[in-house]
């Protein structure tokens, strides 16, 4: 099980891209894709149409809930990695993957390497 990130999704659609790519890599392998409904949201708050919606939905096996206590670690990862302004989301989404134990698939790895000595890995 792999999580994906919103910015990884979103460059999952554009025909082509690296993103998309690694995308089939990972299907022919028998990867299975989830993704925290903190990230579909920051997802479906771009500038889409209908069609990019259902496309981006058939890729995720299993959308992950943002529980209280993804919250409580989500919280401990935004403290211990600088209370940097606007990164909260970042922190709420890893939270969800290292809870999983699954690695997240990130097109902004820049992001979340601050958030890989706190437990969470990149695909």
């Amino acid at each position: 099980m792999i999580h994906l990130d919103t910015s990884f999704l979103i460059r999952v659609l554009e025909t082509g891209s690296p993103e998309n790519q690694k995308l089939r890599t990972w299907v022919r392998e028998g990867e299975e894709f989830s993704m925290s409904t903190i990230a579909w949201t920051e997802f479906q708050c771009g500038p889409l149409d209908r069609s990019d919606i259902e496309s981006a939905a058939a890729i995720i096996d299993d959308y992950r809930q943002f529980t209280s206590e993804h919250a409580a670690l989500a919280a401990r990862l935004f403290n211990q990695s600088g209370r940097i302004r606007g990164s909260l989301t970042d922190c709420m989404i890893a939270a969800t993957a290292i809870a999983d134990g699954a690695p997240l698939a990130t097109a902004d790895a820049g992001d979340f390497r601050r958030l890989q000595d706190s437990g969470l890995s990149l695909a």
